[in-house]
């Protein structure tokens, strides 16, 4: 069982780096583009867009209800989330795979986060 303040820790950190909401993520996982990039492992999902559809699970799970197992998707996803931004590439990156890579994973970098 992962102890209180860590997964305190970990639900602020997720709340933080993912930026889109359900509805958002999931319908951007629709699109082409988010179905362009990534890393395919042997079969035709990138890890990106699978941690996508679970991380839209996430957001529509009360946080009382959620499960080691999500708790730990939800840090994999903070450390990704942190990686991929620190390696911004100069210029406008609207049209990116580094943009849809990002939004695969809950986080749109052109978004502002709405508090």
């Amino acid at each position: 069982m992962t102890d209180k303040s860590e997964r305190e820790n970990v639900q602020e950190e997720f709340d933080e780096a993912v930026t889109m909401t359900a509805g958002e993520l999931e319908k951007w996982l629709d699109t082409d583009e988010s179905k362009s990039v990534g890393q395919k492992d042997g079969g035709g999902e990138s890890v990106g867009h699978h941690s996508g559809r679970r991380i839209v699970e996430i957001l529509r799970t009360k946080k009382a209800d959620l499960s080691d197992d999500d708790v730990a998707h939800m840090k994999k996803v903070v450390g990704y989330v942190h990686r991929h931004l620190a390696q911004r590439p100069d210029g406008d990156v609207t049209d990116t795979a580094w943009r849809y890579s990002l939004m695969n994973w809950g986080n749109d970098p052109e978004k502002k986060k709405k508090k």
